[in-house]
């Protein structure tokens, strides 16, 4: 697979890295997400983790339900889109999800809601990432809202991309936050700040 140039405008470069993610075969695109699992599974950051935000995966992102699946010591939380901002909420495997506003399967209202004071970690996901850690994601800026309110600013951070999509270096905007780690199938690291 060939990158798109990462110089390109945010919304072209976001296009053309979907569009690519889209083209993955799904046999390869199930195993690249059992590789993050495992690559998860063997941090530090999880193992001391009680308390886990993760995603549902949509348009083809990297796959964590096999994770949350097997780690049922800890306790995970889905979002919700609710106006602009994020809702979390407690999510077990046996819980029904459903689809939001986005299309995006989110945890009833019901469930119970996690606060930041509750959190130990946060998987982030991303379109794309880059070597300082920060992250392209969808444009609804629902992240960069989240991390950057003071509460939520300390909760250790990792980005959840596959290896085709880690980038040398992406546009970045005075609202970005870096992430304090990024996962792909072929490993995790923290980022060197320039």
């Amino acid at each position: 697979m060939q990158n798109p140039d990462p110089s390109s405008p945010k919304p072209q470069l976001r296009r053309s890295l979907l569009q690519l993610r889209q083209t993955m075969p799904s046999a390869v695109w199930q195993q690249k997400s059992q590789q993050i699992c495992a690559q998860l599974q063997q941090s530090g950051w999880l193992h001391q983790a009680r308390t886990v935000l993760a995603y549902s995966s949509l348009r083809q992102e990297p796959d964590l339900s096999s994770l949350m699946v097997q780690l049922n010591a800890i306790s995970w939380g889905l979002p919700r889109c609710v106006g602009q901002a994020l809702s979390w909420h407690l999510w077990q495997p046996e819980h029904s999800l459903q689809a939001g506003r986005y299309g995006i399967l989110e945890p009833t209202a019901s469930a119970p809601q996690i606060t930041a004071a509750e959190v130990d970690l946060i998987l982030v996901p991303a379109v794309a990432c880059d070597r300082q850690g920060y992250r392209l994601g969808y444009g609804g800026g629902f992240y960069d809202r989240l991390l950057s309110q003071p509460d939520w600013r300390s909760i250790p951070t990792i980005g959840i991309i596959f290896e085709f999509t880690l980038l040398p270096a992406l546009p970045t905007e005075a609202w970005d936050w870096p992430l304090q780690a990024v996962c792909t199938e072929a490993g995790l690291f923290a980022p060197a700040r320039l």
